[in-house]
């Protein structure tokens, strides 16, 4: 018991001063848990922003609809008449003829502010068909294949957009790993130089303890403790901070009627996996950057 009761007396000794390291650099220990946060607000910044991309991706790859839009010179008959053409054209399951006035209807009916149409022309939207396709698949070939048809103008697919969406994924990969490469190795450094502080003002306590016999791991502990508290305190604020600023970009783009194309879901959907990221990486570079420090002072 007596053997157990004096590790215990030696943990927290250790674990308290690793804490006192803290606050005895404090300027130092600012910046260290500053950075932290810097840069897990932009990892879970990209994170998330890429998480929503990719569900709209998907969704919009799900679809098998194609608005084709008539040439505008051709009359109610003759627009109509195209979609026998439409539908002759191979994988197109339906065409659904949808006529400029009542095009103007739905929009008005999804439009916020409906006295400011009034009196709008409807000669500025085009009769359209709505083609739904057998398989998306042959996507691509199809839409080559409906360009081709005489009377079609213009045709408008949601995998267009879904594809533009990719490419700014794509790139939100890369420069996620690039940027989150560069602030992790910034993080590490500025602990690590917040430990070497700490040691570097202990340095013949450290080598009193070396000679009179203490182990590395006892002499390691109280850094490790102050690298792991900087490392959460800063996970913790970054991931407090990222709720709410989510939350509040997810609440006025909701509320924004020109950007209803783009619906982020609630943060508690994400709420597990960014617990385990920024705590993972605030665990990470707190830790590592502590133990990178303590190796030159470990030498007598």
């Amino acid at each position: 018991m007596g053997i157990i009761a004096m590790r215990i007396n030696n943990l927290g000794y250790l674990i308290k001063e690793g804490i006192r390291g803290i606050f005895l650099h404090g300027f130092m220990s600012f910046a260290a848990v500053c950075v932290t946060v810097a840069c897990l607000l932009i990892v879970g910044s990209f994170t998330c922003l890429t998480y929503n991309i990719t569900l709209m991706v998907e969704d919009l790859n799900k679809t098998n609809e194609i608005l084709v839009y008539v040439d505008e010179d051709l009359s109610d008959a003759e627009a109509r008449s195209v979609g026998t053409l439409i539908n002759k054209v191979e994988n197109v399951y339906k065409a659904t003829f949808v006529h400029k006035d009542d095009a103007f209807e739905s929009f008005v009916e999804t439009y916020s502010d409906k006295d400011s149409l009034t009196g709008v022309d409807t000669n500025f939207l085009r009769h359209r068909f709505v083609v739904i396709l057998e398989d998306n698949g042959q996507f691509q070939q199809t839409i080559k294949d409906l360009e081709q048809v005489e009377g079609v103008a213009k045709i408008s697919a949601a995998r267009e957009l879904a594809e533009g969406f990719t490419t700014i994924q794509n790139v939100l990969q890369i420069a996620s790993v690039a940027v989150v490469g560069v602030l992790l190795v910034v993080s590490l450094l500025i602990i690590s130089n917040t430990v070497k502080l700490a040691m570097y003002d202990r340095r013949e306590e450290i080598a009193i303890m070396k000679m009179v016999g203490a182990t590395n791991s006892f002499i390691r502990l109280p850094y490790v403790v102050e690298g792991f508290t900087l490392g959460m305190v800063g996970a913790g604020v970054a991931f407090g901070l990222e709720w709410f600023l989510y939350e509040l970009l997810r609440n006025r783009m909701a509320a924004a009627s020109t950007l209803k194309l783009i619906d982020f879901v609630p943060f508690q959907e994400l709420l597990l996996p960014m617990i385990v990221t920024f705590f993972a990486a605030g665990l990470f570079v707190g830790i590592v950057g502590s133990w990178t420090s303590i190796r030159k002072f470990m030498d007598v």
